[in-house]
């Protein structure tokens, strides 16, 4: 018989909202939300193991939850008022995993590429940048999504939401930028850095190669550590008043050249 919870009170219940709202929580725990059905299942394609499965029957039916995870034993019925509580979206399908976080080591990162094209992404802050950057490295099916000196907790709902999913889709790891120089240097990828000073058009650079595209915060930009191990440093030529762009936008387009350059494969 399916488990049920009706009280905001409930010990669980304080518990997930706290994976929901605080990243302390999730680190404790090792355990995380993810919110609707399409994002479940990229989560268990993924790999993910999933806890419980909290749902509303006013909205989803338990046919659905079967869909989502076979072991009813896992699944939650919950309230309406207990559910929105829950809930980080505001039109919702009545259906949240409580998944298993991954640690995201970077010496476990492994590629399949015998020229992996890379992104890398040095203290992006925003959670609607990191999960527009994942949706942008699936949609060009990247080999890699590396975050130097993460700030951002990267099961952060918002960038659970924001990547519909590509958190799950892509292969991901976290490092110092040290660490992620030294990874990449190891590995005998060239490292392309979009950057102000002594560029040269993306355009102009072989990215057939193994190549990592090295993008910084749009307020800051790149640390010095990455300019001084670039290979080259690339620029999207600007042709108004502004010189710069969204870091997943800025992404999207050398990314998509990249890819040009390697017949889309």
């Amino acid at each position: 018989m399916t488990k049920k919870i009706d009280s905001l009170q409930n010990k669980l219940i304080k518990d997930l909202v706290l994976y929901k709202e605080k990243s302390r929580a999730r680190r404790r725990s090792g355990l995380f939300l993810v919110e609707g059905r399409r994002e479940i299942k990229l989560a268990v394609k993924g790999g993910y193991e999933i806890e419980y499965l909290i749902f509303n029957p006013e909205i989803t039916a338990e046919d659905v939850c079967s869909e989502l995870e076979p072991d009813s034993n896992k699944w939650i019925a919950v309230s309406d008022a207990v559910y929105h509580r829950l809930a980080y979206r505001e039109g919702t399908q009545g259906v949240i995993a409580v998944a298993k976080a991954r640690q995201f080591q970077l010496d476990e990162l492994e590629f399949n590429s015998k020229n992996p094209l890379v992104l890398v992404a040095e203290a992006p802050e925003k959670p609607g940048n990191i999960g527009a950057l994942l949706r942008t490295a699936d949609a060009a099916s990247v080999d890699a999504v590396i975050i130097a000196n993460p700030i951002t907790d990267m099961f952060n709902p918002n960038i659970v939401r924001s990547s519909v999913g590509c958190l799950f889709t892509n292969p991901i790891a976290t490092g110092s930028t040290d660490e992620v120089i030294s990874f990449l240097k190891n590995k005998g990828i060239a490292i392309y850095c979009a950057a102000l000073q002594a560029s040269v058009n993306y355009t102009e650079v072989d990215f057939k190669k193994g190549s990592a595209i090295v993008l910084g915060t749009e307020a800051d930009g790149l640390s010095k550590e990455w300019l001084q191990a670039s290979d080259s440093n690339i620029i999207i030529p600007m042709h108004g008043e502004i010189d710069s762009l969204n870091v997943s936008v800025a992404a999207g387009i050398v990314i998509f050249e990249a890819k040009r350059q390697r017949g889309f494969n």
